[in-house]
C-alpha cells in the first residue's frame, strides 16, 4: 500500500532532520549494502574463476577430462556471475533503479485509479 501525500511529507521531515543531527549515522542508511553486495559477489565469481583455471590446468596436466571440463565449467559460470553483478552495481552516490522509478512515479492502487476516472467523467460531464 502506498504512503498517502501527508505520510511522505512526514518521512522526507523525519529524514531531513535525521541528517541534521546526525549526518554520519543517515549516510550509513543510506543504501551502499546494494553495492557492497554486488563487490563482494563480483570478487567471489574473480576468485571462483581462478579456482577454474586451477581446475582446468590441473585435468590437463593430469590429463584428467573430467576435471578439466568443471574447471571450464566453473570459469564459465563465474564469469558470467561476474559480468551479470558489474552490470547492475549502482554507481557511487545513485540510488538503485527501482529505488528512484519509486519516487518518480507512486504506484496508485486500482481503487485510486478508478476514482481519478470517475471524477475526470463527472467533471466533463458538468461543463
Amino acid at each position: 500500500m502506498p504512503l498517502s501525500e501527508h505520510e511522505q511529507r512526514m518521512l522526507e521531515q523525519m529524514e531531513r532532520a535525521l541528517y541534521a543531527e546526525d549526518p554520519k549515522f543517515a549516510s550509513a542508511l543510506e543504501g551502499n549494502g546494494l553495492r557492497t553486495y554486488t563487490r563482494r559477489r563480483v570478487y567471489q565469481a574473480v576468485a571462483g574463476f581462478l579456482i577454474g583455471i586451477a581446475l582446468l590446468m590441473t585435468g590437463m596436466v593430469m590429463q584428467l577430462i573430467w576435471v578439466s571440463v568443471v574447471g571450464f565449467l566453473v570459469m564459465l559460470g563465474c564469469a558470467v556471475l561476474a559480468v551479470t553483478g558489474w552490470r547492475k552495481a549502482p554507481k557511487p552516490g545513485e540510488q538503485p533503479q527501482g529505488a528512484a522509478r519509486r519516487q518518480v512515479r507512486p504506484k496508485r492502487s486500482v481503487m485510486d485509479r478508478i476514482e481519478q476516472r470517475w471524477q475526470r467523467r463527472r467533471d466533463e460531464q458538468g461543463r
